[in-house]
């Protein structure tokens, strides 16, 4: 009778069917090099409150290494994988006891938990519980300490994220309050920065101490203290803004009362809408993969106008719009090669609002942006990425932006002078000569290539033939670089003659060995082209055999070089996942004479390269632009010419996927068959072509076909 009772009791259990957000795990990428952040954010938000565990040091971009024994404590702002440290805004440590020094932590791992929207972990040498959540502008924080009566808080506005040696804070305002502090600290490390913000606590500060200065400190870090009482339990929330002090406290209105629980419910709710628009047909480990590649892909870019739309612009001064979001954290060398395709199809309400942040960012600034952080131009990397990012969202439809304007800012940005655009002597040469300009000339010239076939695509589209054929033309200077010999993209001088000697596998950047590319090397850079002319590519490599033999060596040429610094990880021949570069030369094979091998390297490299592990992401996750890699993997498709409104088709990593995006049609993607070679492509019974699957076709909603079959042998 027993047993009968106990299995009845088993097949009448409540099966709990799991969210989107019990398959999110922020600790993927968090060990090595993919310097993501278990910070606890809302998608796309402008504060994630994370633990740090250095304020210094390339591992620490984010502020965490999942290995890393010690907290030094909590900060309000953080970016998710990003190459340098920055960010990392008033930190905050609760202790159970006053002391004057050594306030990090030894934290129980086991206790630590992340999931999307909330962070918690107990510090063992602090006696207290800490758990973090945030909205849009405002992150929350609740202390269990293991005790009742007199307790401390660390608020430390010096502490940022830095990448060079000595203090970075240059300035600082701060006022404590009854309640809490607010003030102002401004920075110089990445990007030039004033940071506002409004902290308060649930429970009065009954007296506070000013820690000593320490060589070079210009903000205060204070000791704060509370009384609890018979309770063990303190909360705070900290509102920030780059405005000022005001916009700070308006955004406190974000989040009334002090509701932890219903924060936190709140922020899982607002991840599982959005993150529930995706859903495959997979195994479970697949499922946490993907799903968290998503959530990864939706963290930046970041919001940055205050409640009321304030927001500190590219020039410095407060600008206001209160009818759109304005977003910083554009990493855009990286992510205008698939985060941007991405969020076209995935998060399409936003879109217009990225362009309208870029454009306004050109009025600001002169140009558009490059690497915007914070709202402050930091001319890291090269090119003008915002370029194909524009032209890509008018191909595709979008009209909540002026396209005149937008083009006008296109063509200003590919003619005036700025940052790595030098093109008074582009246009001398038709590329950078080597001895003329002091590194990554190759790179470069390339770079602008892509940029120009965006600005002429553009005019096209608006009817500007004039432009259209002016840059159209420039975009092909680009063979001028092209060696006939080695069919690779080579450095030429101001003479004409090509670089001597010449090492196609050594790769070179500014910071550590430089040369004519940008952390990589002949090989990983002389794929560009394809972005925007692959047609001429193939021509330039030899015809579709030569090209074929080319991508062939490419994946199978000795790695010896590898150096994670310069973005040589995740490595197969001289493919280099773990750098932006070459991530679309997986998909050139569909134009070679062997395509069924972009989707057996498509797979290789989604399950070499991508676990549900802490190392799960090898190579800089970059704002989001390795985790879209992994969705357009696993959904068959890639943007492999990001300007075009198009995409290329090879095979889905999974037999069933769907796509539900509030608004639009639901649109489902089915494979047929089993193998790696595409037979058939088809939307709602129309045939189309895989080497330009229209977005406005997915758009659309229907179902998308794939028909497979074995490879040949």
């Amino acid at each position: 009778m027993r047993a009968w009772l106990a299995s009845l009791a088993l097949v009448a259990s409540p099966v709990i069917a799991q969210t989107p957000v019990d398959r999110v795990d922020p600790f993927i990428g968090s060990e090595g090099t993919g310097h993501t952040t278990p910070a606890a954010t809302r998608p796309f938000g402008m504060v994630a409150p994370g633990p740090d565990n250095a304020e210094r040091g390339w591992d620490y971009t984010s502020g965490y290494q999942y290995r890393a024994p010690l907290i030094m404590g909590f900060s309000q702002t953080h970016q998710s994988g990003t190459g340098l440290p920055e960010m990392g805004d008033i930190l905050l440590m609760p202790l159970s006891t006053r002391r004057q020094s050594g306030f990090a932590s030894h934290y129980d791992k086991a206790s630590e938990v992340a999931r999307a929207g909330y962070y918690g972990v107990r510090l063992t040498d602090n006696a207290v519980k800490v758990e973090l959540t945030s909205t849009t502008r405002v992150a929350l924080h609740r202390y269990s300490f293991d005790h009742g009566g007199r307790v401390w808080v660390l608020a430390d506005f010096q502490h940022t994220l830095q990448f060079y040696e000595g203090p970075r804070v240059t300035g600082s305002n701060v006022h404590l309050r009854r309640n809490g502090a607010e003030g102002t600290v401004d920075s110089v490390n990445w990007a030039t920065r004033r940071v506002a913000f409004a902290l308060r606590f649930d429970h009065p500060v009954v007296a506070s101490q000013r820690l000593p200065a320490r060589t070079g400190d210009k903000a205060p870090r204070y000791l704060l203290a509370f009384d609890l009482g018979t309770g063990h339990r303190l909360q705070a929330k900290i509102a920030v803004s780059s405005a000022d002090v005001a916009g700070a406290r308006r955004n406190l209105t974000e989040l009334p009362g002090w509701n932890f629980d219903r924060v936190a419910k709140a922020s899982a709710a607002q991840w599982n809408r959005l993150l529930g628009r995706v859903a495959i047909d997979a195994d479970e480990t697949t499922q946490r993969i993907f799903t968290t590649a998503l959530y990864h892909a939706f963290v930046h870019p970041s919001t940055l106008s205050d409640i009321d739309g304030r927001y500190r612009g590219a020039d410095g001064r407060i600008a206001q719009d209160s009818r759109h979001v304005h977003y910083s954290t554009l990493s855009l060398w990286d992510s205008f090669r698939a985060a941007q395709p991405l969020y076209t199809l995935l998060v399409p309400e936003r879109v217009n609002d990225f362009i309208r942040t870029m454009l306004d960012h050109a009025r600001a600034h002169g140009y558009l942006p490059i690497w915007a952080l914070w709202g402050r131009e930091t001319d890291t990397m090269i090119g003008d990425p915002a370029l194909s990012v524009i032209a890509d969202a008018w191909a595709k439809g979008f009209r909540g932006f002026d396209g005149q304007a937008a083009l006008a800012a296109m063509i200003r940005t590919s003619t005036v002078d700025h940052a790595h655009s030098q093109w008074s002597l582009f246009d001398r040469y038709g590329y950078y000569p080597f001895d003329q300009v002091s590194n990554e000339a190759v790179s470069r010239s390339l770079e602008a290539g892509v940029g120009d076939a965006a600005t002429a695509r553009m005019a096209a589209m608006l009817g500007d033939t004039r432009d259209a054929a002016r840059f159209g033309k420039r975009a092909l200077d680009y063979r001028k670089l092209i060696d006939p010999e080695t069919h690779l993209a080579r450095g030429r001088d101001s003479q004409g003659q090509w670089r001597r000697p010449f090492d196609p596998l050594t790769a070179t950047s500014p910071l550590n060995h430089p040369g004519d590319y940008t952390e990589a090397n002949a090989w990983q850079y002389s794929w560009t082209p394809a972005l925007h002319d692959p047609q001429g590519l193939i021509e330039a490599m030899g015809g579709r055999a030569g090209f074929t033999k080319m991508l062939d060596r490419f994946f199978i040429l000795d790695a010896a070089h590898a150096d994670k610094f310069l973005g040589q990880e995740a490595m197969i021949g001289q493919y280099t996942h773990g750098n932006e570069p070459d991530q679309h030369v997986p998909w050139l094979y569909l134009r070679s004479d062997t395509p069924w091998k972009a989707a057996q390297m498509v797979r290789r490299i989604a399950a070499t390269f991508y676990h549900d592990t802490p190392d799960g992401i090898m190579g800089n996750e970059d704002a989001g632009q390795l985790s879209a890699w992994y969705v357009f993997a696993t959904l068959g498709f890639y943007p492999a010419q990001p300007a075009s409104g198009t995409y290329v088709a090879g095979v889905p990593l999974v037999p069933r996927a769907t796509i539900r995006v509030p608004g639009h049609a639901q649109l489902v993607i089915e494979r047929i068959g089993t193998g790696d070679w595409l037979t058939a492509l088809s939307h709602d019974g129309h045939a189309l072509n895989p080497l330009a699957v229209p977005h406005s076709d997915l758009a659309a909603g229907g179902v998308l076909r794939f028909e497979v079959a074995p490879a040949p042998r």
